[in-house]
């Protein structure tokens, strides 16, 4: 239980040190801060294999699975590059939501703040649901499976240019909670006009950021869940993937096009992590090989991008 709370602790002194200290004036993020805030989250997140195998060693956490702390060390970084891996395709509509919705650049930073801070919440209780799921129906295992099959099978017909936020069946559902203006006020949520209380599009783009990244979750949950069902494990790599999306975000969201060739790589991981949960009561796939297969797919997506000439369609 330590480890849970110094863990959380950890996350929401970030949170605060990043808002309050280094991000109190709203400004734009350049590639180099993003760069080195990106640094900091991985190699945060790469040093914390160390954590993980500690926990496990001397019994920090809790050990349902019974893991040995080598496999627990493995299973956590598979699941870390799951997560980020499919933040890619989050960021692409995230772009698309902050365009859409004409918000400053030195605005999204804190909009992606308080979104980060929404998708913790709702991952926290979806990783419980989860983990419980498993841990009493073995069988939900294969409705995952298949629901990922399915989710890999979208991502590689759907076209990411298709998808308008502003005419949207979320936008419409805000507009019909709260008044909406397009006009912005700084940094501000709401504004006050003719004695109404209206929000502005900063609020408007907040609200669908984090409705998107609750279906994001859905896909994104049983991923992991496929690679393990310790809480802690899928806890802590889905956080710290998150916790590095913002700054990601301002790195990589102007070189998308030059990563073109990297949704593949997603479908394949999804395809994957599919077939491994549908065969999981038969077959149990290595560790090594469920890491070598994701890093392996996003080389190759890496690559072919870098080298193949031509548009490929999202």
């Amino acid at each position: 239980m330590v480890i849970w709370i110094a863990f959380i602790l950890f996350i929401l002194l970030a949170l605060i040190i990043d808002l309050g200290v280094f991000n109190r004036t709203p400004h734009v993020i350049e590639t180099k801060e993003a760069g080195a805030w990106t640094s900091v989250w991985v190699l945060s997140a790469l040093l914390f294999t160390g954590i993980i195998y500690l926990s496990f060693e001397h019994g920090w956490v809790s050990n349902p699975t019974g893991l040995s702390p080598r496999d627990a060390m493995i299973k956590y970084i598979t699941g870390y590059l799951i997560e980020l891996s499919l933040s890619i395709d989050n960021i692409f509509v995230i772009a698309i939501i902050f365009t859409s919705f004409s918000i400053p650049r030195k605005y999204q930073h804190e909009v992606l703040f308080y979104g980060i801070l929404g998708a913790i919440v709702f991952r926290a209780v979806m990783i419980v649901f989860g983990v419980a799921l498993i841990n009493k129906f073995s069988w939900i295992i294969y409705v995952f499976g298949v629901f990922l099959l399915y989710t890999a099978f979208k991502m590689l017909v759907h076209k990411s240019e298709d998808y308008d936020p502003a005419s949207s069946k979320m936008f419409r559902w805000i507009k019909k909670i709260f008044p909406v203006t397009h006009e912005m006020q700084g940094d501000k949520f709401f504004i006050r006009k003719d004695n109404k209380r209206l929000a502005t599009p900063l609020f408007v783009a907040l609200i669908i950021v984090e409705l998107t990244d609750i279906l994001f979750a859905v896909d994104s949950i049983p991923a992991i869940l496929a690679i393990t069902s310790d809480p802690f494990i899928v806890f802590s790599s889905n956080i710290l993937a998150i916790m590095g999306l913002r700054s990601m975000f301002f790195l990589i969201s102007g070189m998308l096009t030059k990563v073109r060739y990297i949704n593949y790589s997603l479908v394949a991981i999804l395809a994957f992590v599919g077939v491994k949960m549908l065969l999981s009561h038969h077959y149990v796939f290595p560790e090594w090989i469920s890491l070598g297969f994701i890093v392996t797919a996003l080389g190759c997506g890496v690559l072919a991008s870098a080298l193949l000439k031509g548009k490929v369609q999202h």
